[in-house]
């Protein structure tokens, strides 16, 4: 007894404190080492705007100043279906870990059950306490068994690990799709206000144009202008109602695609119209080095790399023989009243080896494909570095030309707007053809359309360089291995809850990338 004791103690201190074979993680470095600035900012020609003291580092969002998109964007996090699969995968993720320790512990079972078999001749008999009625006899059994695999060479604790680090790069995975979602609804918004700008463009052109058209049929009349001046007018009169139609046809779209995000039926959501937020926020984007910690995609790349190698290992364990220890008890009997008497038990317990002598290059193949997926991973996450600071540099040139486009553009428009006008004047004091007054008219509504467009762009390149950067999100919103490892046993697992619910709400700290 005293060594089957000695046993017992021997086998579970090695299970939880032994070698594990395979390689141990260590973060390799992105492709090439993050240079102290960003090339679009060394530019000593742009210096953004850098408000680091008067910012409401609240959710990144909120620096647009618009309560629609704040309620809009509260929205996402609740009903949005995209993130609620996330973060069922999630959970998943968390919930295979808790299965996989389950495996460090003694799996134990229980029999029991009555069987009646038939005998040969002689008198039949009655009563329980035999177990026998008529020419059958009762036989009673219970029983219980144990089964424990020691984990020797770390098989269990690398799967472990792996499922640990997946579920990290879950919880990295549910972050970039929820910062996604939020950059799609901040998109969608924005063309929806621009939608708004464009459609009062179109009214008021059409009232300017059918003001042009009067002028031009009271010349008709008066004898001083051509049918073909008036059929000039009107053409590009109703051109412009076309236009003014097909734009609510645009707007619907985008309030239905609002909708999809926020998860409700195009039917559900209704937005009125308002004007675009007056000032479009310059990004400051900081360090590269800092961008490592900002990305949610980066950091489940990372973690997908640690699970990745700790697969390695168990692969490797594989060329190592397994120990199990095993042992049953089991009583049967013709009388319940005898089933448990020590003359009933029949035990055995003993520990059990088994392993593989020839598998024809299997494991060897195995430990192989394991150490190519970790390569793969590591080309991934060196991979989605480069894209983030490509991503990075795109939003900084476009912040810092468009802006300069956006000058350009407003002196264009005030020019167009001016030629409108005389034109206007002229043709009505007759000194110049209705075809001009045609012209100018056509190129003040371009103008006036290519600077509503620059306005769009500005918006959305700043809400994309702010997501690129990682939006809210930073390293420390990760998931520790404590908080995803499963549940001891013999506790009660914790009810199931978002990370969303766990993660720390937005705290006026350093993240926010002005």
């Amino acid at each position: 007894m005293i060594a089957r004791r000695t046993f017992v103690s021997l086998a579970a201190s090695t299970s939880l404190a032994g070698c594990m074979v395979g390689p141990d993680y260590k973060k390799p470095p992105p492709a090439t080492p993050p240079t102290p600035a960003y090339k679009e900012t060394t530019d000593s020609v742009f210096r953004p705007a850098l408000p680091r003291d008067t910012i409401d580092r609240g959710p990144w969002w909120s620096v647009y100043g618009d309560p629609t998109l704040d309620a809009l964007m509260a929205q996402v996090e609740v009903s949005n279906q995209t993130l609620k699969e996330n973060e069922a995968a999630y959970r998943q993720a968390v919930a295979l870990i808790r299965q996989t320790q389950s495996q460090l512990y003694p799996t134990i079972g229980y029999t029991g059950g009555m069987v009646q078999r038939s005998v040969g001749g002689g008198t039949s008999t009655t009563g329980t306490s035999s177990g026998t009625v008529g020419n059958s006899v009762g036989q009673f059994s219970a029983g219980g068994s144990l089964s424990w695999e020691i984990d020797v060479w770390g098989s269990i604790r690398r799967t472990i690990e792996s499922d640990s680090a997946a579920a990290q790069a879950s919880a990295g995975t549910l972050a970039a799709a929820r910062l996604s979602a939020q950059s799609s609804l901040a998109t969608s918004y924005f063309s929806l206000r621009v939608s708004d700008r464009r459609r009062r463009l179109y009214e008021e052109s059409v009232a300017a144009y059918a003001r042009s058209l009067q002028i031009v049929r009271n010349q008709v009349n008066a004898g001083t202008a051509s049918k073909l001046d008036e059929m000039q007018a009107q053409t590009i009169l109703e051109q412009t109602r076309a236009q003014l139609v097909v734009e609510g046809v645009t707007r619907a779209q985008f309030e239905h695609a609002i909708a999809a995000l926020i998860g409700k039926a195009p039917a559900e959501l209704s937005i009125a119209p308002a004007p675009l937020p007056q000032t479009v926020p310059t990004i400051d984007a900081g360090f590269p080095s800092d961008l490592l910690e900002r990305r949610p995609d980066i950091a489940s790349a990372e973690r997908s790399m640690a699970s990745a190698n700790a697969q390695i290992g168990i692969a490797v364990a594989a060329y190592y023989p397994s120990i199990t220890l095993g042992g049953s008890l089991n009583f049967a009997s013709t009388m319940i009243s005898t089933l448990f008497n020590v003359a009933s038990a029949v035990w055995s317990v003993g520990p059990q080896l088994a392993g593989t002598a020839i598998d024809g290059g299997a494991r060897s193949a195995q430990v192989e494909g394991a150490r190519a997926n970790y390569d793969r991973t590591i080309a991934i996450y060196r991979q989605t570095v480069l894209t983030a600071f490509q991503q990075v540099e795109d939003g900084l040139v476009q912040q810092r030309l468009i802006e300069q486009q956006e000058k350009v553009q407003v002196v264009a428009v005030a020019s167009a707007r001016e030629a409108e006008r005389l034109s206007l004047n002229q043709y009505e004091a007759g000194t110049i053809p209705y075809t001009t007054v045609i012209t100018t008219q056509t190129t003040a509504l371009s103008a006036e359309q290519t600077l509503i467009n620059v306005k769009l762009t500005r918006f959305t390149t700043s809400s994309t360089l702010v997501t690129a950067l990682g939006g809210g999100w930073s390293g420390q919103d990760m998931p520790t291995p404590g908080p995803v490892q499963p549940t001891p046993i013999g506790s009660s697992p914790p009810p199931a809850t978002t990370p969303a619910a766990t993660t720390p709400a937005p705290k006026k700290s350093s993240w926010w990338p002005f």
